[in-house]
């Protein structure tokens, strides 16, 4: 009985010791999946708080933990507001990360020291306040809506779970409009991978110069002395450059490593390998994306020309006045991921698609870049296209839908949904996760058919 005692109180002894050991080990080299899940909440807490002036626990408690992985419920933030820093944890201690904010170019991942690196250019300046008087696009008023779009959008099987903003544009207009709960037309939202489309279109304003062409190789410094030289830039705007990168944002995958651990994320992704012969097969790959921002900013030479390009070329003409395109903590556009706007902001550029590239009687984007935008490219089975859009199926019932119809597309159910033969933009933001199934199709084809 002795030696029982004795062997429980051994037991007990080398539990608390492995408890001791575990949180000890924690607190020194936690694991990369607690350092990305902590990258992250400091990451959206910081934008929403300092882009979209939202509540900081209404943030971490809505769009970090009920949507996210088990870890995440543990994750605590700090807001820093003279800093303009927002510091996560798990348990408020354990993978620390910062992210850091700057006026015009959003939130940025720290790297593993937390001091936030010198930019390389001031900040860009944001634009004024919009005169509100005046109709939209120009301004702000919106006429009244369509009875028949209201009916549509009043509908929840239609807008879908989590729903935040809805706007639907026919002929230059908005015809109807809804916002969540806590949402408003001023709120700025995070479209994710919508942001792929719009740093192809500032690609293309630059092609449109003459500063880039669909056929230009040797893109990258680091890649011209083997074989990634042989790849085009319209291998990167159509994903079908061949590089490796892993998109599962399930685990510790190049896609979270270089969102929440790498400050300079051009730098990680450009030192990918090919995984096949460029231009052979089609690999949506937000890496890819990330690198082409790298190569349209490298063509300007002057790091404080190419931060405040996105402004002079697109937000500022189409009057996108919400709209940061974030950069990380080295300066390079997030362009796979990070753009903030307005749903009405996201309209507008979805109208500039609808026209064409036309806006206000000025080519802002080529015609023929944008009917690249429903063009599918090679490897895809039609689902993609030559220039970061996503493309509608065709089969049960699609066959029906315009052939030029295409979408930018995001995390958690953001859509921007151009049918240019009909004048029709439809915005979708909200927090859908994928448990909930939700697809913009339903919504798109129902408002078509009301407003053919």
């Amino acid at each position: 009985m002795r030696m029982l005692i004795r062997l429980a109180k051994l037991l007990l002894v080398l539990l608390v010791l492995a408890i001791i050991g575990a949180v000890v080990w924690l607190y020194a080299v936690p694991p990369a999946l607690l350092r990305v899940g902590s990258g992250y909440a400091a990451k959206i807490v910081c934008s929403n708080v300092f882009i979209a002036h939202r509540d900081a626990a209404e943030v971490l408690a809505d769009d970090v933990q009920a949507p996210g992985h088990p870890l995440l419920r543990l994750m605590r933030v700090e807001v820093k507001p003279q800093e303009m820093r927002v510091r996560a944890a798990l348990l408020g201690g354990i993978a620390p990360r910062e992210a850091v904010y700057r006026p015009g170019l959003g939130c940025s991942v720290l790297g593993d020291d937390m001091a936030p690196a010198r930019m390389v250019a001031p900040a860009v300046v944001q634009d004024g306040p919009v005169n509100a008087s005046l109709p939209w696009p120009q301004g702000e008023t919106v006429a009244s809506s369509s009875e028949a779009v209201a009916r549509l959008l009043a509908r929840e099987d239609l807008v879908g779970v989590g729903m935040r903003a809805v706007v639907v544009v026919k002929d230059g207009r908005i015809v109807g409009e809804r916002y969540g709960e806590g949402f408003t037309p001023d709120t700025p939202l995070l479209g994710w991978s919508m942001t792929k489309t719009v740093n192809a279109a500032l690609v293309a304003t630059l092609i449109r110069d003459g500063r880039m062409s669909i056929g230009d190789v040797g893109l990258i410094p680091a890649w011209r002395q083997d074989e990634r030289a042989r790849i085009t830039l319209g291998q990167m705007l159509s994903m079908e450059s061949g590089l490796v990168f892993n998109e599962d944002y399930g685990s510790v995958a190049d896609v979270t490593r270089m969102l929440y651990l790498e400050p300079d994320m051009a730098r990680f992704t450009e030192a990918l390998p090919l995984a096949k012969a460029p231009g052979s097969a089609f690999s949506y790959s937000s890496g890819t994306a990330l690198l082409l921002s790298r190569i349209w900013q490298d063509r300007f030479g002057d790091p404080a020309s190419a931060l405040a390009y996105p402004r002079q070329a697109l937000f500022g003409p189409l009057g996108m006045r919400s709209a940061v395109l974030e950069v990380d903590e080295a300066g390079t556009f997030a362009g796979s991921s990070y753009m903030y706007a307005t749903a009405r902001d996201w309209a507008r550029f979805g109208l500039l698609l609808a026209q064409k590239g036309v806006w206000n009687g000025k080519v802002v984007l080529p015609a023929d870049l944008v009917t690249l935008m429903h063009t599918p490219n090679r490897h895809s089975n039609g689902r993609y296209s030559l220039m970061q859009t996503w493309l509608p199926p065709r089969g049960e019932g699609g066959e029906r839908l315009p052939g030029d119809m295409f979408a930018l597309q995001g995390h958690d159910g953001q859509s921007v949904t151009v049918i240019p033969s009909k004048g029709l933009v439809i915005v979708r933001l909200g927090l859908s996760p994928a448990w909930t199934a939700y697809r913009p199709g339903n919504l798109v084809r129902e408002l078509a058919k009301a407003l053919d």
